[in-house]
């Protein structure tokens, strides 16, 4: 038994914007645009949005205040100067820190009087602007997911999820890929690679995320090591954008697993890319799923061989500092995290401080 629910109209394309300016006039008159500082503006999606929205006569206000790994904090802040507002719909530009604000943004403007940690229990709203997604990154896949990370006030990334935060529309444009340095390729195109493996491997997954993520696996076996070779390779670009969408389709269906939780520490907490951070752990999940589906290993081998060997050429070397006292509060934090109910293969506390010591630089 099986089922499959993904509503995000996807359009795919160069100058995507610009050739489906129409979508926007289908969500009203008044736009608020989520993005960060500086990367929207760089790779032109930004300036895209602006002009278009612009000629279709829609006002809008861009809030481009949202940092990597955003917290609660930083929501309420932007909640609050938002709040004055009477907006129509949200579109989040950029990678998945701004994606992943926009969609709690979005539910706390129409439920004014939600807090933020509420979010997080879905029974609490049943109402949220429309979102459109425009990503400008190839790995968080959130323009197609109906979820949202945030750090919480503790200093721990916590993913809420609800189907009201899938994004009605998502606009893909290769192009905007473009700029990203060798070292944001690497980490959005890992983190890629994490969504279609954990996913093919977790315990929700269906006949149908199986077949993108074993697609989303071989075109980045193929192209993310040319895109890292030469940033200008236009069609290994292209061919990562769509990798990283159909793992965020098949993460829509599956959840992520124990990767995702055990790199969520190093992200907050050592600045570590988040991933960077997950891909750290992703050979010892395929290695402990061997023991539940061979079959499924077999598959990731033939495609990549040794796992770790592919992500150790692409460049991920982690080495940090870290207290005992840190590899404690993460390794007890991961013991409780929901992701481990998806997760192929037993891991107890001993074998998570292990993956964490694994990294200690010495």
């Amino acid at each position: 038994m099986w089922q499959y629910f993904m509503p995000t109209k996807i359009f795919f394309s160069q100058k995507v914007v610009e050739k489906n300016k129409e979508v926007f006039k289908n969500f009203g008159k008044m736009a608020l645009i989520v993005t960060g500082k500086t990367s929207s503006r760089l790779n032109g999606s930004l300036d895209d949005i602006e002009n278009v929205l612009k000629s279709l006569s829609i006002e809008f206000y861009t809030y481009d205040k949202i940092e990597e790994n955003p917290t609660f904090e930083q929501i309420r802040q932007a909640v609050k100067e938002l709040e004055s507002y009477s907006f129509d719909f949200v579109v989040g530009v950029g990678g998945g820190s701004p994606l992943d604000s926009a969609k709690a943004i979005a539910v706390l403007l129409k439920n004014r009087s939600l807090p933020v940690e509420d979010l997080y229990d879905a029974s609490k709203y049943n109402s949220s602007l429309p979102i459109i997604a425009v990503p400008t990154t190839s790995g968080t896949g959130s323009e197609v997911t109906q979820y949202s990370v945030l750090t919480d006030d503790t200093g721990f990334k916590r993913g809420f999820a609800h189907d009201l935060i899938f994004p009605t529309v998502a606009l893909i444009d290769p192009l905007y890929t473009m700029s990203m340095s060798v070292s944001l390729t690497r980490s959005t195109g890992l983190d890629a690679l994490c969504h279609a493996v954990e996913g093919f491997l977790s315990k929700r997954a269906t006949l149908i995320s199986d077949l993108y993520a074993l697609e989303s696996m071989r075109l980045i076996k193929q192209n993310l090591p040319r895109a890292l070779e030469n940033q200008n390779d236009f069609e290994a670009r292209a061919a990562m954008s769509f990798a990283s969408c159909l793992a965020g389709m098949v993460i829509s269906q599956t959840s992520t697993t124990l990767a995702h939780v055990l790199g969520y520490p190093l992200s907050t907490f050592k600045g570590i890319r988040h991933g960077d951070a997950t891909a750290a752990f992703l050979d010892v999940v395929v290695q402990k799923a061997q023991s539940e589906v061979p079959q499924k290993v077999d598959k990731i081998r033939e495609i990549f061989g040794d796992i770790r060997k592919f992500i150790e050429v692409a460049g991920l070397e982690i080495k940090l500092q870290m207290t005992d006292e840190e590899l404690e509060k993460w390794t007890k934090r991961v013991l409780t995290a929901k992701h481990m109910q998806w997760t192929r293969g037993t891991f107890d506390e001993f074998s998570i401080r292990k993956l964490y010591e694994r990294m200690r630089a010495n």
